[in-house]
């Protein structure tokens, strides 16, 4: 087996300071390969999504494994993380979530417009032609603010419908910030102050949460929200040029849509068991897209037995797609308590698969012992970390 610090040595100055051992036959490198401080991400990721990990991850994987032009896919993209750090850098963004949320959250930050046009078009919405307007959703909004939102959305559905798979993007742009923007804890939302910001509550915890602060929703200036949001998005600098992207809708255990041997590397974090109600979080988000969440299949696993089925479905789809050579960083987090150590089951789902099995690179900024890193102390002694099976196609 290949040492992953001898793999990655050629790049960085990583042996020297890696923590090499081993669990259950498990090869562990114990490091801060990147932390959040060490350069900040692109204010083009500024888009909040549950459970999605910081750009510099997929950043470094890229940088380290890829090249200019190659092809890096997630499939399970979620708010898109991977294909628009792949886009910075010059290599082909491909992605892949059952949700079609996150096709909408991704593909307009690939392509994004200036500020200028997002203004442009704002004006020329007609805000006095309001579609639905649930009177539920009363306890995120002033009825002003509704009323706008209801508008917002019936001009979106006529000039960027949902299934259009090349709309508009100036109005695919105004979606995905709206979508960003319609519940937080802040004057930057839509809303009246929810909590957490990158999810919604129920309609019942909203009222709660208005009561217990005796407040009302104050209504709020929707254009002036889209313009600010995205003139924040845009302040590092817009897209540079990059190869054509491919996003996709689906199982990520089946991707026809990429081609065998066509991906360099493939970056991703699957669901982690039943930890994430992905479709309960973003009701509100679907609801603003006109997309019918019972109608999306995202799979719960409750048990340790089907999570591990279902990962090494999704690997045998990636052995399909990667070229020899090519690499996977699956990353996967502490669930349980600690309890259940994901990376074990990730191990076990590789074990007949086409990959060499690097190892588990565990990226660490705080750790005064190895066994924090992967023991059920993790959590309790403040340590903050990722944890990514690293594997190979054989060649």
């Amino acid at each position: 087996m290949t040492d992953i610090v001898e793999h990655l040595e050629g790049f960085s100055d990583f042996g020297d300071r890696t923590i090499v051992e081993r669990a259950d036959g498990i090869p562990y490198y114990v490091n801060e390969f990147w932390t959040a401080g060490q350069r900040q991400a692109h204010s083009l990721h500024e888009v909040s999504y549950r459970a999605c990990f910081k750009a510099q991850l997929p950043e470094f994987f890229i940088r380290q494994l890829t090249r200019p032009g190659d092809t890096v896919f997630d499939p399970f993209m979620g708010r898109g993380t991977t294909p628009v750090q792949a886009a910075l850098m010059g290599r082909r963004p491909a992605g892949n979530d059952i949700n079609p949320l996150s096709t909408l959250l991704t593909r307009p930050r690939l392509n994004p417009p200036t500020a200028a046009q997002v203004a442009e078009r704002l004006r020329s919405i007609p805000w006095d032609d309001h579609g639905e307007q649930p009177d539920e959703l009363l306890a995120f909004y002033h009825p002003q603010t509704l009323a706008h939102l209801s508008a917002l959305k019936k001009w979106i559905e006529r000039e960027a419908p949902l299934a259009d798979a090349k709309p508009d993007p100036v109005v695919d742009w105004i979606r995905m910030v709206a979508i960003n923007r319609l519940s937080g804890h802040s004057p930057g939302f839509f809303s009246g102050r929810s909590m957490p910001p990158n999810q919604a509550v129920s309609v019942k915890a909203q009222l709660k949460i208005n009561e217990k602060l005796g407040v009302s929703p104050p209504p709020r200036d929707v254009t002036a929200i889209i313009i600010k949001k995205t003139r924040t998005l845009l302040s590092d600098g817009r897209m540079p040029a990059h190869p054509p992207h491919t996003l996709t809708v689906g199982p990520a255990q089946s991707t026809p849509a990429i081609a065998d041997g066509s991906v360099a590397l493939v970056v991703t974090s699957p669901p982690f068991l039943d930890i994430v109600q992905y479709a309960t979080d973003n009701w509100l988000r679907c609801w603003f897209a006109g997309i019918d969440v019972s109608g999306v299949d995202i799979a719960m696993h409750r048990t340790e037995e089907a999570w591990t089925a279902m990962v090494g479905e999704v690997l045998a789809e990636q052995a399909r797609i990667l070229r020899p050579g090519g690499h996977v960083a699956f990353e996967v987090g502490e669930v349980r308590n600690g309890k259940v150590l994901l990376e074990r089951l990730v191990w076990q789902a590789t074990k007949s698969l086409p990959f060499e099995r690097l190892g588990v690179m565990v990226n660490s900024q705080v750790f005064t012992k190895t066994a924090n890193c992967w023991g059920v102390t993790n959590g309790k002694l403040g340590t903050n970390t990722n944890r990514i099976i690293l594997l190979r196609k054989e060649q």
